[in-house]
């Protein structure tokens, strides 16, 4: 059975297109521009620092942020940035009886910036709080502690293949992929997917699918 059930945030509960924006109109660059060339540098395996690095060399995150804060541009997500189906996908799941948790690469601020969505969850991981960032193995064994059961009952929602599904399932856990953002378009044809337990469009069936697969165990 699936007892529990960890979400990845960005672009999993949380739509970062108008982050990447704002960091687009802060460099000065188009945002389709600058969103066209995050799809290609994943694409050959770069990430979104080698982004920014792109666009302004020498790039400096810490800086930056600084600088925005200083300047009155928001950094990080809000309410407005929560997808649609979230809230009603992790209630749905609680009110089933799965332990619910939340566990992510993401900055200090996101603790509070998440606090502030109100979503139902047992648990919440940042992992600049934690400590750990995936794919470390320690992270998803810290998920596996708060949840308090087995690897093999847990199930691990992300939409990027190398930070979520293969970390997840080579800890043992289940792996949901999510098929949305630029990684859940890029990296959708990757061999792992076929060892999901599930491939998603959205989180809308999820609960369904969760309570199907216990109903059946």
């Amino acid at each position: 059975m699936i007892r529990a059930v960890f979400f990845d945030i960005g672009e999993t509960l949380v739509n970062e297109c108008e982050i990447y924006g704002r960091w687009a109109d802060w460099l000065g660059v188009p945002r389709h521009t600058f969103v066209a060339k995050l799809g290609a540098l994943l694409a050959t395996g770069g990430n979104h620092m080698d982004l920014l690095e792109h666009f302004r060399p020498g790039f400096d995150l810490e800086k930056e942020q600084r600088r925005r804060a200083e300047a009155g541009v928001p950094n990080g997500f809000g309410p407005a940035d929560l997808y649609p189906d979230a809230r009603e996908c992790l209630a749905a799941l609680r009110a089933q009886g799965v332990f619910v948790g939340v566990a992510g690469n993401q900055p200090v601020e996101a603790a509070e910036q998440f606090a502030s969505l109100g979503l139902e969850a047992d648990v919440v991981g940042i992992s600049d709080v934690w400590g750990l960032q995936k794919p470390d193995p320690a992270f998803f064994a810290r998920c596996a502690g708060l949840a308090g059961v087995p690897a093999a009952e847990i199930l691990y929602v992300g939409d990027r293949v190398d930070n979520d599904v293969r970390p997840a399932l080579a800890y043992g856990m289940r792996a949901a992929f999510l098929r949305r953002g630029p990684w859940g378009v890029i990296q959708g044809e990757d061999e792992a997917l076929a060892r999901c337990t599930f491939v998603l469009d959205d989180l809308a069936g999820l609960p369904g699918l969760v309570a199907a697969r216990n109903a059946a165990a």
